[in-house]
């Protein structure tokens, strides 16, 4: 494998012995139709994630209810051994049904065989960081999340996890995980579109708390901005370059994790990271969430 090349948007480091590049990739896309299956083109996913690699990315983002199973099982396939510098962010608490249905699955044994099942598929010993999954696209609650994430946290005092995160969650469950265990990171939804999130991505901040936004360009439902448009065009840029460098310029400790099943559109994320946003652009965006 040749030597990666630098990426652009710099890196956070969160935990000691955790550093994140900035902008990052979700491998959600890599499985079939409605994330559930094989992919269309396997030797074009495979290619996709040997990508990632090569263009210096060191944070990818996964979940072994992805296909189910079919994602992590083409991370390993195309990156086994891994790169000393390589950070594979995965996630609990779902299952899928045989009609590729969501499942919720947070029963705190199941989560713990979800974990090794994840160890099994991406072929590792341990994990660089476990998300708890607790809310959804559709949003968040204040359900007490104690017994789920203290069980994940036993996995990490017996070494299978070596860091913590939540995914959809809200800022009182983010309070009450911080009073079990460690928190690295948080991915919530939160977009130029939907920054419901905003008090939240702040504090993470502050917090030292990695925030990976999911559904960055909006998800199965993608950015549609009259402004969007314009500002990209006066840029030269496209606008899902215009949103992701928004997000990477709203806070220092924001971390991208944009899909895709292409190498072209990769590219095309991957080269947003060194889009610089005039603070007149910024302005005219920031009234899109208003």
């Amino acid at each position: 494998m040749t030597m990666p090349a630098s990426v652009g948007g710099g890196s956070v480091t969160p935990a000691e012995g955790l550093t994140l590049s900035r902008m990052g990739y979700g491998a959600m896309q890599l499985a079939g139709p409605r994330v559930f299956g094989p992919p269309r083109d396997r030797d074009q996913a495979l290619a996709v994630l040997r990508e990632v690699v090569e263009s210096g990315i060191t944070h990818i983002d996964t979940a072994d209810f992805y296909g189910p199973a079919v994602v992590n099982e083409l991370i390993k396939e195309a990156l086994h051994p891994y790169p000393a510098d390589l950070r594979i962010v995965t996630k609990v608490g779902a299952r899928r049904g045989g009609d590729g249905s969501w499942i919720p699955s947070l029963d705190p044994e199941d989560l713990k065989d979800q974990v090794r099942e994840n160890l099994e598929n991406l072929g590792l010993d341990a994990l660089d960081v476990v998300n708890l999954r607790v809310g959804s696209a559709e949003g968040t609650d204040d359900a007490p999340l104690a017994d789920q994430f203290g069980a994940l946290a036993e996995l990490r005092q017996e070494g299978l996890i070596r860091h913590l995160g939540l995914s959809g969650v809200s800022a009182a469950q983010l309070t009450e995980a911080q009073a079990i265990a460690p928190v690295v990171t948080v991915q919530n939804l939160y977009n130029l579109a939907n920054r419901q999130d905003d008090a939240l991505v702040e504090r993470c901040a502050a917090e030292n708390i990695a925030f990976a936004p999911f559904f960055p360009l909006g998800g199965f439902t993608p950015l549609q901005s009259e402004t969007l448009s314009k500002v990209a065009a006066r840029l030269g840029a496209s606008p899902p370059q215009v949103a992701l460098a928004w997000l990477l310029q709203r806070s220092a400790s924001t971390v991208l994790i944009p899909g895709t099943s292409s190498v072209a559109h990769l590219r095309e994320n991957i080269a947003a990271a060194d889009l610089v946003l005039p603070a007149d652009a910024v302005a005219e965006l920031d009234t899109i969430g208003e």
